[in-house]
């Protein structure tokens, strides 16, 4: 099983791709997904205030996905 994650910004930037397949495991939580990317991808650990939706909308740390899900990370926005 893998998820499906679409990459904004910084995020996209730091990874170098609009988008990665994470491997999953049942009963994955939001927290867990940003483990995984954080040990795939140690630059996007410097991301302040990155924040995760599932399904177009914001994420709680112990929500569940599901390889079904559209999941999104957002890093914060700049300007004015």
């Amino acid at each position: 099983m893998a998820v499906s994650v679409l990459l904004f910004g910084i995020a996209r930037d730091l990874i170098g791709q609009s988008s990665l397949n994470v491997p999953a495991r049942q009963d994955m939580q939001v927290t867990d997904l940003l483990q995984e990317i954080h040990q795939q991808y140690p630059a996007v650990k410097g991301i302040r205030s990155l924040l995760v939706a599932v399904n177009g909308e914001y994420a709680e740390s112990d929500q569940v996905i599901k390889e079904t899900d559209e999941v999104a990370l957002i890093p914060p926005v700049s300007g004015g």
